[in-house]
This record gives C-alpha cells, sequence and structure tokens, in this order.
C-alpha cells in the first residue's frame, strides 16, 4: 500500500546487518509503493546503502542523548506507520519506539537478546526457524511480506542485492593487477572477538597448503586495527606469501565478487562473502554453524562436536573449540566445497555466474 511507512532498525554490525538484508528485500518485493528507510550506526551506513530496495539510510553517529534526540526530530517528521527492530537490544527498541511509529514489530522471548526490550513493541514475533536470516524473514513475513520462493544455490543477489560502487571495483582490479594476481583465494583472520578467531599461525600453513594444492596465492584481508595479526599470518605461511590487503566493506564486497573460495571464522566479513555469491568455508567454534553460520547450502562450515560449546559470550582469548581444529580439517573442506563448486558450474553451463 502508498501509505505504509516502514522504519527498519538493525543499528550494527556487518555480519548481523547482511542477516536483515533478506527481510529487507522481502519488504522491498512485497511493497513496491511502500517507504523503507533503515536506522544503522554511522560506521555501517555506506554497507546499508549499498541495498538497492531503500528509500533512505538514516545514521546514528552514536548512541548519546544528544545524537537520539537529533535523529529522533528526523523520524518522527517521517511519521512512520511501523517500525521494526531486527536487533532485540533496548536501545534499538527505544529508537523504534522513538520514531513515533504506532506499530512496533520486534522478536519475543526466547528469541530477543535484551529481554526487557519487548516492553517498546506492540507486537513480538518467536520464530521457529534457527538461523537468523530465516528469523529476520520471521519478522517481515508478520508484516505480510512474501518469503523468498526456493532459490537454486548461485541466486545470492536475489537475497542480498547489493550494489557495489565503481570505485570499489576499481580498487579491486587496480590492488590485484599491481600484484599480478588473477586466480586467488581469500583467509580472513579476524572476528568481532577473539573467542570466535583461530589462530594466525594455521591461516599460515593453511595457506602454504592450498597454495602448492591450488595452484594459486591467497589474499589476507584485514581491517583497522588487525595488521599486525594479518601480519603474522604471512609470516607464519612462508614462500609464496599471500597478499596482504587493507580494505573497507565495500572494497571487501569487490573483491570477493571475484574469489574463488572464501575461508574465515564467523564474522562480517564471511557473511559478506556469501552475500556477494563467493564460495566459503566457515570455521566455528563457539558459535553456532546453524544459527549463524553460511547461509547457502552449498558451503561449508567446520566445527568439532567436541569440545564445542555454543556460547555468545565475548571471550578474549581463543577458544579451545577452534584449537580443536586442524589445518588439514580445514583443507579438506576447502577441497570438498571447491568439488561441489565444480558440479554447479558443470549444471549450470560457462555462461552462467554461479555461486
Amino acid at each position: 500500500m502508498a501509505e505504509d511507512r516502514y522504519l527498519l532498525v538493525r543499528l550494527s554490525s556487518m555480519g548481523d546487518i547482511l542477516h536483515a538484508l533478506p527481510a529487507a528485500s522481502a519488504l522491498r518485493t512485497s511493497f513496491p509503493a511502500a517507504r523503507l528507510d533503515w536506522l544503522v550506526a554511522e560506521k555501517w551506513q555506506p554497507l546499508v546503502a549499498a541495498f538497492a530496495g531503500l528509500d533512505t539510510v538514516i545514521p546514528l553517529r552514536r548512541f548519546s542523548w544528544p545524537h537520539v534526540r537529533k535523529v529522533t526530530s528526523q523520524l518522527r517528521a517521517n511519521n512512520y506507520t511501523c517500525a521494526i527492530d531486527f536487533q532485540g537490544l533496548y536501545k534499538s527498541a527505544l529508537l523504534a519506539r522513538l520514531s513515533g511509529a504506532t506499530r512496533r514489530v520486534g522478536f519475543g522471548a526466547p528469541a530477543i537478546r535484551e529481554r526487557g526490550a519487548v516492553l517498546f513493541y506492540t507486537e513480538q514475533v518467536v520464530p521457529a526457524a534457527k538461523h537468523v536470516v530465516d528469523q529476520n524473514l520471521a519478522l517481515a513475513a508478520h508484516l505480510g511480506a512474501r518469503p523468498p520462493a526456493q532459490l537454486p544455490a548461485g541466486d545470492a543477489a536475489t537475497l542480498f542485492p547489493l550494489r557495489i560502487p565503481p570505485e570499489a571495483e576499481s580498487y579491486a582490479s587496480a590492488a590485484l593487477s599491481a600484484s599480478g594476481v588473477t586466480d586467488y583465494f581469500v583467509l580472513s583472520p579476524g572476528g568481532g572477538w577473539k573467542s570466535k578467531c583461530w589462530p594466525a599461525e594455521r591461516y599460515g600453513q593453511l595457506h602454504r597448503r592450498l597454495a602448492k594444492r591450488l595452484g594459486y596465492p591467497g589474499v589476507v584481508s584485514f581491517g583497522p586495527g588487525e595488521r599486525d595479526l594479518a601480519e603474522a599470518v604471512r609470516l607464519a605461511a612462508g614462500e609464496p606469501q599471500p597478499l596482504l590487503l587493507e580494505m573497507d566493506v565495500l572494497q571487501l564486497a569487490a573483491m570477493l565478487r571475484r574469489v574463488k573460495i572464501f575461508i574465515g571464522g564467523d564474522s562480517g566479513p564471511l557473511h559478506l562473502a556469501g552475500a556477494v555469491g563467493a564460495p566459503v568455508v566457515g570455521i566455528y567454534g563457539p558459535t553456532d554453524p546453524a544459527r549463524n553460520g553460511p547461509y547457502f547450502p552449498s558451503d561449508v562450515s567446520v566445527r568439532n562436536a567436541t569440545p564445542a560449546e555454543t556460547t555468545h559470550h565475548r571471550g578474549n582469548s581463543i577458544s579451545p573449540a577452534m584449537l580443536s581444529i586442524s589445518v588439514e580439517q580445514v583443507e579438506e573442506a576447502v577441497v570438498q566445497r571447491l568439488t561441489v563448486q565444480r558440479l554447479i558450474v558443470g549444471c549450470l553451463g560457462p555462461a552462467s555466474k554461479p555461486r
């Protein structure tokens, strides 16, 4: 309906924003005439702005009273009919309430992260699905959005309609050309908290084995504050050395669109790789890949049943579950995923662009 005006609230971070994109895409497809705005932390504004289906991206510089008051005035002027809180925190639920929307939808217990946040909602949804993407889709379905049809393995663009700007594509082309790299895999050793990370030394050993086995080098991607981590991977890799590239989120997206395969832990870059259609191998320990893993069934998650304990506690040391995963396990997962990729290419034909 033309009068529908939706505010999506998901402030951070990279992976969680990407997990909400399919729900936003379902709302846009189902309600093409509606207004669809997204409130996001200023840091992640470029990522959300790359989503083709929004009318406005509203940045929140920080969660402090002066900034909240300023953004609240902007939200109220837009006269939203519905605010959807995909985050489930007190601050995101409060912002939905302050928007002035008469209808406010969010998760109910036990799906919500901070249970008191439900006090700010007019409607609660308890999704039956386990994966976060499907849980977010349940919020959209509650509002009448049509769920996505069963998608072929190569159709990431339907669920994650991201527009990569030309300047990001140019950066990726120039960086690869300057290094003489055409085919490559990506290693991403960083993570939101250290307990989800795999040791840098093992990434280095993995690079040495894969470069020899596959016949092409790897790129180590890293963000602000992670150069020492990337250097540790390169030191452990020896010869041939991987290419180290510090990239912003859109430059990374451009790089991942061309990659042969991505390997990393439960992190924003892993979910970005899946969103742009890259084959993915995820390395999982304390977090459950059934909930936070690669979304497409052709991708592979490596996780040992013992001693893995599912927790979202932000530990500051590498977890025993991650330490239990060997270089050989991850190498074989890469071979498995690339074998599936060759089968997909064979089925779709050389003119297709599979995942």
